[in-house]
Formats: structure tokens, C-alpha cells, sequence
């Protein structure tokens, strides 16, 4: 088999606390490869925010070593790179929503920037997808918190991350727009990237390639394809 896209191996970290030093993390194991999809479950408080932090970069282990195609992770990598799409989703307020989604392709240092048709197209073809297209002038605080979540996921999914991080991607959804986020989950992967999602949503779970469970700060192998039972 071919190298994982993203590899985590011996992850420790804990946090400090009044009562006494938490460790969320022991020593974790996890090797994602690229057109995979993991989901990461657990309970509130298990420490999955905490390990997506570690595999992008924004916090730092005490112990264990991160890999992103076989290198050492060593600052917080590029958007083509690792994109990522956290739960406080980080969108620019003074931007559009289409500015915002329009950022990674526009910001891409590694090759010469795309034409403004192609970043058009992109980020029409993304918000379409989404059900936002009608919202593409608009700022993040005139949309609700749900409308925000799917810009933020167009905005990581607009560079073709080769591994994309995902935060309860489906926290804030209503019905009718959770099985075209779902969609998009799903087709990332199957273009190539390597996709890892913390969610409590059995839906999300059902479509995974493969299923894990964070429990006393290790990882343990679920079934390949999740039952629609949720996670407890």
C-alpha cells in the first residue's frame, strides 16, 4: 500500500487543570491514505477538536510525530495542503461569502494563480453545490450560522486539499441541506483527497470508508461501514 497522505504516530497531549493535568491523548495511532474517509467518533470532551488541532498544525504535541506525505509537520501547511473546517469555522467578516470561499485559490503561492474566470467558476460551481449561490454577496454575519457552515466547508474544499479536516461539518444543518454537504464530503474523497471528519451524525458515519472511536485518548477501529446506528 502506498504512504498515508497523513500520518499521526504516538500523539500525546494533555491540557492543564485545577485539580490536575488532563491527558486527552495517549500515545494515538491514526494513518489516513489519499481517497480515504475517516470518521472520528467519540464523546463530548474525548479530545477529537483537540487531535484535528494537532493534525493541521495549530497546536503542538507533547509528544509523537505528525506526517503529511511522509514529512514531518512542521508549521501550520498550506490550504492545498491541509484545509481545514473547524467548529468556530473562521470565515472573514469583511469579505463576501464568495471572497471568502475564493480565498485559497487566490492566495496559492506554489503555482501561478489561477485565472479569475477559473476562481470564478470554482466558487460558483462550490455554492451551487452548497444551496448558498443566492448568498455569494453577502458577509458571513447577514447569513445564518448553518449558511456559514456550508461557505466555510466551500472555502476548504476550493484549493483540492489533499487532506481535508473536518470539525461536526453537520452540527448547525437543517434537513434539507445536509445530504448536499454530505455529497461533497464523499466526492472529495473520491477525487483524490484524504478526508477526516469528528462528528456525532450517524449519517456522516454512513458515509465513511472506515470508522474510529476515541476513547481514553486512543483510537479503536469500528466497523469498515457504519451501521446507521449513532454514535453513544
Amino acid at each position: 500500500m502506498s504512504e498515508p497522505a497523513l500520518q499521526a504516530t504516538g500523539l500525546r497531549r494533555r491540557f492543564a487543570h485545577p485539580s490536575g493535568d488532563v491527558e486527552v491523548l495517549r500515545g494515538l495511532e491514526l494513518s489516513v491514505h489519499s481517497g480515504e474517509l475517516v470518521t472520528v467518533s467519540g464523546r463530548s470532551g474525548s479530545g477529537k477538536s483537540a487531535l484535528l488541532a494537532l493534525l493541521c498544525g495549530f497546536d503542538s504535541p507533547d509528544a509523537g510525530t505528525v506526517r503529511l506525505d511522509g514529512e514531518p509537520l512542521a508549521a501550520i501547511p498550506p490550504w492545498h495542503t491541509c484545509a481545514v473546517l473547524p467548529q468556530s469555522l473562521g470565515l472573514a467578516n469583511e469579505l463576501t461569502v464568495a471572497e471568502n470561499v475564493a480565498l485559497p485559490l487566490r492566495l496559492r503561492a506554489d503555482r501561478p494563480r489561477p485565472a479569475e474566470a477559473e476562481v470564478l467558476a470554482r466558487v460558483s460551481e462550490l455554492l451551487d453545490d452548497l444551496g448558498v449561490a443566492a448568498l455569494a454577496d453577502r458577509y458571513p454575519l447577514e447569513v445564518s450560522f448553518g449558511q456559514q457552515q456550508r461557505v466555510a466547508l466551500a472555502r476548504a474544499v476550493s484549493g483540492r486539499p489533499r487532506v481535508l479536516l473536518t470539525d461536526e461539518p453537520t452540527a448547525h444543518l437543517d434537513a434539507g441541506s445536509r445530504p448536499a454537504v454530505l455529497r461533497l464530503l464523499r466526492r472529495c474523497a473520491e477525487e483524490g483527497a484524504a478526508v477526516i471528519i469528528a462528528t456525532h451524525d450517524a449519517d456522516v458515519h454512513r458515509i465513511a470508508d472506515r470508522r474510529v472511536r476515541l476513547l481514553d485518548g486512543v483510537l479503536t477501529a469500528l466497523l469498515d461501514r457504519p451501521s446507521a446506528a449513532g454514535d453513544p
